[in-house]
């Protein structure tokens, strides 16, 4: 795994799991925990898959484009933070976002889709997208929902969500954002540090968000747009925050 647990002197290992490979299950997403060899990945396609978003669609309730051009005032983020139906959810309503978008980032396969990234060998995590104004909404209040919205401790899971598809990622475009995102990381950190000791056997204490410059962006299937504010959803939110609130004033 890239995503490697920060405090390494009191991790809980993860390495000896027995990796058993399990089919896609739609909806579901249960994966493989750990990371494959390029050679091992679903090599995928050079053109985009049939159900991706054209510069026709609209997001679905700002009715702003899901496609550039966007705005040059605007800037984007990418959040891998679990399932991305939830995590667009968790952004789309916040006063300074201009678009949202679910898809793919940070693996091997060309052009993936919902069920190759199922499988986990793809290497791909579910992100989400975000397009904002940082005169309305700066990286920092980006970052402290973040980690507010999530277990950010567990590496390849969220909830009843497992695999490499489902780690806590921060993908960067500007310097700004990623020196805003290590010392997120770390304010996060200390504020879980000052939680009891009996608090790491429940899953909180070593924050594993892995901090990379954002690679390429694939736009996941149409139906996955904002499906949690279209008529039919499951109503599913698989997110897990650890009930910690992010200390804004240590910014």
């Amino acid at each position: 795994l890239r995503n490697v647990c920060h405090g390494l002197s009191r991790m809980r290992s993860t390495t000896s799991r027995k990796v058993v490979m399990m089919k896609s299950r739609p909806f579901f997403g249960i994966g493989p925990p750990q990371m494959y060899r390029p050679d091992q990945c679903i090599s995928g396609e050079d053109k985009p898959i049939k159900d991706a978003p054209t510069k026709d669609d609209l997001h679905y309730t700002l009715k702003t484009p899901l496609v550039p051009p966007f705005p040059p005032e605007t800037e984007m983020i990418l959040l891998g933070m679990g399932c991305f139906w939830c995590s667009e959810n968790v952004f789309m309503g916040k006063k300074g976002i201009y678009s949202t978008h679910v898809g793919y980032a940070q693996g091997i396969t060309r052009n993936p889709t919902y069920a190759e990234l199922g499988t986990g060998r793809t290497n791909h995590n579910e992100v989400v997208r975000l397009v904002y104004y940082p005169d309305q909404i700066d990286i920092w209040e980006i970052l402290a929902i973040f980690f507010e919205s999530h277990d950010p401790t567990t590496p390849v899971r969220q909830g009843n969500d497992i695999g490499t598809q489902y780690r806590s990622g921060i993908y960067f475009y500007t310097q700004e954002q990623v020196d805003a995102a290590y010392t997120a990381r770390r304010v996060y950190q200390e504020a879980l540090d000052e939680l009891p000791t009996t608090s790491y056997e429940l899953g909180q204490g070593i924050v594993c968000t892995e901090i990379l410059r954002a690679e390429t962006f694939y736009y996941a299937e149409l139906e996955h747009q904002q499906y949690l504010a279209k008529p039919g959803s499951r109503n599913y939110c698989g997110l897990v925050p650890l009930g910690v609130p992010y200390p804004r004033g240590k910014f």
